[in-house]
């Protein structure tokens, strides 16, 4: 929930002064040891081991580079709460919200708010640190239990005339109360889980399971010199002339730009690197925090193995646009990778300058760097005129979304405006950014005068992504042509390996299986989560070679997806290794319901039911709004016979939960089982009404309302199609009660949209067989 930084991170200069810096140093750390969560550096390493100095000690030798950090958002990512750091009206001034007036205020020279806490009382607690600086500021209440909690009544720190120097709240279209997910002082606010590691050095959550609580420390409070060049003990070493040489003493030297140049003919409109890009050292530093991950260990540093520390998310539906564009909060890092200029060989830094965090050149004149102005930077090319808006290169190849209230942010995907995939797909384009009251038919045919055959972009897989969201015949088989298209980016091969999931058993398993041994970690650990169908013998001889992989994100997922699968002996110990890493990833996030949930499945697999039981209800009293625990609970009790307590589980979900479509669900399907049909019937009614575009709920509604009424039934299930056309479930019932009621011509059109789908299906050949029988009166149709 917290605003990133929007510059990626810094390089090393050449050492001086080191008598000042060792000094320096000292007086970092004796700061670092400040009340609130405690200071890492207070712990000596072991002898082998580098240690982090605070950014103080760079100061001496690096004063420029240091100077320029000193006034970026990476220096102020996180503050204690002082007069200096705090920008928000604390005066007296009041927020109203939902019902409830908060209030700001200062005593003592400490800053408070007057506000509801996680009980909806009205209480005074302790602002103890500021998070951010631009355009908005958070502040951070600390429990007593560890935790800290980020207000959802924030400062924007705007000028007035834009707005600003004014408290707003960040769900301002919604009514979020203590009981509400999203509420300030629960796990999705919560700053040692969901910020900290990013906003701070060297992070250590130390969640304590047994006690249920925080002993969260730091190097330092900020995102220091170390948080992006690694820890720098070894590196004053080799500046005293003391240490090993490799990389001056550094973890990794973030050379990728030295020597490098970007050089063009006077024929050629762009210009090429000279040098080409062998490693992505800057992007997996960058996008330690510049990217939408999870976290699956601690200790990541520069250097290290960017997936064995954490988990990035792919171009998921619901947080890209089916374009790859990008549509919730992802952090810049995988709207970059799928770009032209990330395949170029472009880096952050080459637009970036990282200590200071602004660009390198202002204006058009950035992009002018390697892009011909002469060409660009016209009306020939952007066909605006000269000094109007649409003149700008961002604003067409980095459109802008807000989030936050606030917080504009410019999609680093670099991609070609196209209003056609606005017209058939629906995604969003740069022309209708600017031009809101026009079509999007409008815009693309205002592309072609220009460009009679307009370039298609680097980004070419919205067609098949699209396809496969509507579960259009032939997506699967378009899905693993991406997998298997070299040309593609690894990470659009993920995501395309992540969106075959089920439908990979509708293609060639050979394109899958070789795509385990993709040079990418990232497509191979992809690979193995779509792998989930397969029969346990298969995954076991598919994926027991990936439990030795060189990355532990493909381990861990590998050794996952076998913990069901009986193994050779020779592969035993490998597993076992490879499941303990799993299992680790596990208890690091211990202190959230998720977690508690996904270490229950494990354990299901496992067969060890009762733990998987104790891990749930650990993960009701972790979150008490958490969903899936009931459900799976439920589950539970379901499978050994327990409908009535798996009803009473569903009950207390519902009661926490009023609104969960899922939990109406599941127990309108128990309830079904109990043969209590009409109580059965008003929760599968609540459910579909709750989230009318999942076909699950339509299609169960559907079968509820056959018996004691077949039309309305047939009414629900088409209503459904309206919105999922492709739905093979939804298609098969809708031609099976077609056929019921006397349809026989509907029923048979049903049958061949799922055979188009779903070629020999042998429930829709039957369904065909049965309406064409009942068409020349020669059958009787089959229910």
């Amino acid at each position: 929930m917290i605003a990133m930084p929007n510059a990626p991170r810094p390089s090393h200069a050449s050492l001086q002064l080191l008598g000042l810096l060792l000094l320096a140093a000292v007086l970092a750390l004796s700061r670092g040891l400040a009340a609130g969560p405690r200071s890492a550096m207070a712990d000596d390493p072991p002898a082998d081991t580098p240690g982090f100095v605070g950014s103080q000690a760079c100061a001496g030798c690096h004063r420029e580079q240091f100077q320029a950090w000193q006034g970026s958002q990476h220096a102020r990512a996180m503050q204690h709460a002082t007069t200096e750091t705090v920008l928000g009206d604390f005066t007296g001034a009041t927020f109203s919200y939902a019902g409830v007036e908060s209030r700001f205020y200062r005593r003592d020279g400490k800053f408070f708010v007057h506000t509801d806490g996680p009980d909806g009382r009205l209480d005074e607690f302790e602002i103890r640190y500021t998070f951010g600086v631009e355009p908005l500021q958070q502040y951070l209440v600390e429990f007593p239990d560890g935790r800290l909690q980020a207000l959802s009544i924030a400062w924007d720190g705007r000028p007035a005339s834009a707005g600003g120097q004014r408290w707003f709240h960040l769900y301002p279209d919604e009514q979020v109360g203590y009981r509400d997910e999203l509420h300030w002082t629960r796990p999705a606010q919560n700053w040692n889980f969901m910020c900290a590691d990013c906003h701070s050095t060297n992070l250590r959550k130390g969640y304590e399971a047994e006690a249920d609580r925080f002993a969260s420390s730091w190097s330092e409070i900020s995102v220091g010199c170390e948080a992006c060049h690694g820890p720098g003990s070894n590196h004053l070493q080799w500046a005293r002339g003391e240490g090993e040489t490799t990389h001056k003493g550094l973890a990794l030297l973030l050379d990728e730009r030295r020597g490098v140049g970007w050089r063009r003919t006077i024929e050629q409109l762009t210009a090429s690197r000279d040098t080409p890009l062998r490693e992505s050292k800057e992007q997996q530093v960058c996008a330690q925090c510049h990217s939408r991950r999870s976290q699956l260990a601690e200790g990541y540093h520069a250097g290290k193995q960017l997936l064995d520390h954490y988990s990035p998310a792919l171009l998921e539906s619901g947080l890209y646009h089916v374009d790859g564009q990008q549509r919730e909060e992802v952090f810049i890092s995988a709207s970059f990778e799928q770009s032209r200029m990330h395949a170029a060989g472009v880096t952050c830094s080459d637009c970036h300058e990282p200590h200071g965090q602004k660009l390198r050149v202002q204006g058009n004149a950035l992009c002018g760097q390697c892009h011909s102005p002469d060409y660009f930077d016209s009306a020939a090319h952007h066909f605006h005129p000269a000094g109007s808006a649409g003149v700008q290169c961002v604003d067409c190849h980095m459109p802008q979304t807000t989030y936050m209230v606030i917080d504009p942010r410019r999609d680093h995907s670099l991609r070609i405006p196209r209003p056609d995939l606005s017209v058939s797909l629906g995604t969003p384009n740069a022309c209708n950014d600017c031009h809101k009251e026009r079509s999007a038919e409008w815009a693309a045919q205002a592309i072609r005068r220009h460009h009679p055959q307009p370039a298609e972009g680097n980004q070419r897989f919205a067609v098949a992504w699209s396809a496969a969201e509507k579960n259009v015949p032939g997506a699967a088989a378009a899905l693993a042509r991406l997998l298997t298209d070299p040309a593609q980016p690894a990470l659009v091969r993920a995501s395309s390996a992540a969106r075959l999931g089920a439908q990979a058993r509708h293609v060639d398993r050979l394109a899958l299986r070789e795509s385990l041994g993709d040079s990418s970690p990232l497509v191979r650990r992809a690979v193995i989560s779509s792998l989930e169908w397969l029969p346990a013998g298969e995954r076991g001889e598919w994926l027991a070679p990936l439990l030795s992989d060189p990355v532990r994100s493909v381990r861990s997922e590998a050794a996952r997806l076998l913990a069901d699968v009986p193994l050779p002996q020779a592969q035993k110990k490998t597993f076992e290794r490879a499941l303990g890493e799993y299992e680790a990833q596990l208890r690091l996030n211990a202190d959230r319901a998720e977690a508690r949930s996904e270490l229950a499945r494990l354990r299901r697999r496992q067969g060890r039911e009762e733990e998987a039981v104790e891990q749930l209800e650990a993960a009701i009293r972790l979150d008490a709004l958490y969903q899936p625990a009931y459900l799976e609970i439920a589950d539970l009790h379901r499978s050994a016979g327990r409908e009535s307590q798996a009803e009473a589980v569903l009950r207390q979900g519902l009661a926490m939960r009023p609104q969960g479509a899922l939990l109406h669900y599941s127990l309108g399907l128990g309830l079904v089982r109990q043969q209590r049909s009409k109580e059965a019937l008003k929760h599968l009614r609540h459910a579909n009404i709750l989230a009318p575009d999942d076909p699950r709920y339509a299609f169960a509604l559907a079968l509820a309302l056959q018996s004691r009424f077949p039309e309305r039934a047939l009414s629900t299930v088409e209503e459904a199609l309206g919105k999922n056309p492709q739905d093979l479930d939804l298609l098969w019932l809708a031609g099976v009660y077609s056929l019921a009621q006397g349809r026989p011509d509907a029923a048979a059109g049903y049958a061949d949209r799922i055979l188009a789908v779903s070629p020999g299906l042998p429930k829709a050949l039957a369904l065909l067989r049965n309406a064409n029988n009942r068409r020349t009166g020669t059958g009787i149709p089959r229910r």
